[in-house]
């Protein structure tokens, strides 16, 4: 009975994951669609030498690749805090992480380091994920010591006030760096997925994620354990502060590197681990794994309807304001249901 189960179990998250990839394909396949001129993708794939071509493979795919890759990362963190913090409501855009690791990529602008090419592509990474990781554990030590540690509210105030400090430092960055540099700074902050300038970008961010990831994924099993506490975890064989310390350090390397080339997407997340979890439950060995392609075709379809809302006018909205628009309302009402 009990094989019978988990084999039952195990067809249920393939077919999960397929259905998953297979939203991603398609969302790939409307991202390349769409955008502000009228490239056809069929024409593109079927023309070699058409200007469609030229206009799909050149600036339409290294934006959806962004997209998904971002997406899937955003989304992995968003499960493994939401585990490691045992609060549904905790990710890295709310959680201030992602204001930190803006802060740090911010000084990086700032100081001139993204105006070179390749030097820009390897150190902003590094910069955000330096500034990542103090967020997330001032975030970490503030929740761990606050006295509504069970109720998460400790946690969302912590992520509250980082993110006001992040943003404020910010400001005031913007307000000493010449206009063109400030000018800079404003457009990243809004969250796009446009091309990156160096070719060099999209790997080398894609390399962070993917080590980030592997990371969460191989504790992906242990995560689970500390939905029955510290105490009970640690009597299972789980070292707890040094799978806490890992998973941060992890989950700070995936939004570092997002955050360093896309700037601001929130709530990502968010909306994804939640459905997922309404969908397949909490373990943390299942939602993991789908999360990955289901978080990349949920920011690649955000862009998509971005971008196909704004046909008319040639022009294409900030994703990251896209996805706010779509996951602030939806916080607001899970915050709600657990006041």
């Amino acid at each position: 009975m009990g094989c019978a189960s988990s084999t039952s179990s195990t067809r249920r998250d393939v077919r999960a994951l397929a259905l998953a990839t297979l939203l991603l394909a398609v969302a790939m396949a409307v991202g390349l669609s769409v955008g502000t001129s009228d490239a056809s993708l069929v024409h593109a794939i079927l023309e070699a030498a058409s200007k469609d071509r030229s206009i799909v493979v050149e600036l339409r795919l290294p934006r959806v690749l962004l997209g998904a890759v971002a997406g899937a990362g955003l989304a992995a963190v968003g499960v493994a805090f939401q585990a490691v913090l045992r609060n549904p409501l905790a990710e890295p855009y709310v959680l201030g992480v992602s204001g930190g690791a803006a802060l740090g990529a911010t000084v990086a602008i700032a100081c001139g380091i993204a105006s070179s090419t390749v030097l820009g592509a390897e150190v902003l990474p590094i910069a955000a994920l330096a500034s990542g990781l103090g967020a997330t554990a001032l975030v970490y030590t503030l929740a761990r010591r606050g006295p509504a540690r069970a109720s998460g509210t400790s946690i969302l105030l912590a992520g509250v006030v980082v993110n006001a400090m992040a943003s404020a430092a910010i400001t005031f960055l913007k307000t000493v760096v010449p206009e063109r540099v400030a000018q800079d700074i404003l457009f990243w902050l809004v969250g796009f997925l446009d091309t990156p300038a160096s070719r060099a970008t999209l790997p080398i961010m894609s390399a962070y994620v993917a080590v980030g990831l592997l990371v969460l994924l191989r504790d992906a099993g242990r995560l689970n354990l500390l939905a029955l506490g510290n105490e009970q975890a640690g009597h299972l064989g789980v070292d707890v502060s040094g799978l806490e310390r890992r998973t941060l350090v992890g989950c700070s390397l995936v939004v570092g590197a997002i955050v360093s080339v896309t700037g601001l997407i929130g709530f990502v997340g968010l909306i994804v681990p939640h459905a997922l979890r309404r969908l397949m439950g909490p373990d943390v060995r299942r939602l993991l794994p789908v999360a990955i392609p289901a978080g990349g075709a949920a920011l690649v379809s955000c862009d998509a309807l971005g971008r196909l809302l704004f046909h008319a006018l040639h022009t294409t909205p900030p994703v990251g304001a896209v996805t706010a628009l779509i996951g602030g309302p939806l916080f607001l009402v899970l915050l709600r249901r657990r006041a």
